[in-house]
């Protein structure tokens, strides 16, 4: 056992138990600042995330917090998606680092946009149902939200960032009505089946430390155990701020 890598481990599930967001942006660097390959590094974190939001889902669902519905859609998206990015990854050649660039720049700027959407959530709701307004008793967005789950399976898979951060992003804008806990209950849901099928392919390439993964996995999974029963403890007025810090953090970070 390495302390570090438990340490990093139990601070990072903390973070996603309680606010959904932050995982592969906060972990894939830390593992880069250990020393850890890039491939390795990427590799590792995707099925570590899959595993650690598993424990996260647990809570989750027993506190009520989990939209069955929207995970499945989003996942009907999702999934295929990244299993067919994984197989153009290993029959392709193309410059990823150049597209990854401008991946993680896009989504950084979107990243600190939603993070002040969510911040005047009340604000803007009001200011919609003034000229648009948001009923309660519309259909759900079904075709958009597999499509959103096509996106996300797509980045995730290419940058192993954006499976909590975008998909919060994609839950807020396609639901405005969700309330914030099962925003962040849904979104760990949908990241398990995206992430770990992300990180399966990778680790068939060589891209995984198991011996890593285990120590990241000790800290980890009492970290986002703890961090998912304080979400319930928050209010709304709390958990919104916290989230959008969170949001903010990773945005720039990604940006500069």
């Amino acid at each position: 056992m390495e302390l570090g890598y438990v340490v990093a481990g139990l601070v990072v599930g903390f973070i996603v138990g309680l606010t959904g967001v932050g995982g592969g942006s906060l972990m894939t660097p830390i593992l880069l600042w250990f020393g850890i390959s890039p491939a390795t590094a990427v590799g590792t974190d995707l099925l570590y995330a899959a595993i650690t939001k598993a424990g996260g889902v647990v809570a989750h669902h027993r506190q009520k917090h989990i939209d069955w519905k929207i995970t499945g859609w989003l996942a009907a998206g999702s999934v295929p998606a990244a299993a067919l990015t994984l197989l153009g990854l290993s029959l392709l050649t193309f410059d990823t680092e150049a597209v990854n660039g401008l991946i993680r720049f896009t989504l950084g700027l979107a990243l600190i946009l939603t993070s002040l959407a969510l911040l005047f959530k009340p604000q803007i709701l009001k200011w919609v149902s003034a000229h648009r307004p948001v009923r309660a008793d519309a259909p759900p967005p079904v075709a958009a939200t597999v499509a959103t789950g096509v996106l996300l399976g797509v980045l995730v898979t290419l940058t192993s960032i954006g499976a909590g951060a975008l998909g919060t992003v994609a839950l807020f804008a396609l639901f405005p009505l969700l309330p914030t806990a099962r925003l962040v209950g849904t979104e760990i849901a949908h990241a398990v089946p995206l992430t770990l099928v992300a990180g399966l392919g990778h680790a068939s390439m060589g891209n995984m430390d198991y011996h890593l993964l285990g120590n990241l996995l000790l800290g980890s999974l009492p970290g986002i155990w703890i961090g998912s029963h304080l979400t319930r403890q928050l209010a709304e007025r709390w958990l919104r701020p916290m989230l959008a810090c969170m949001l903010v953090l990773v945005g720039a970070k990604l940006v500069f």
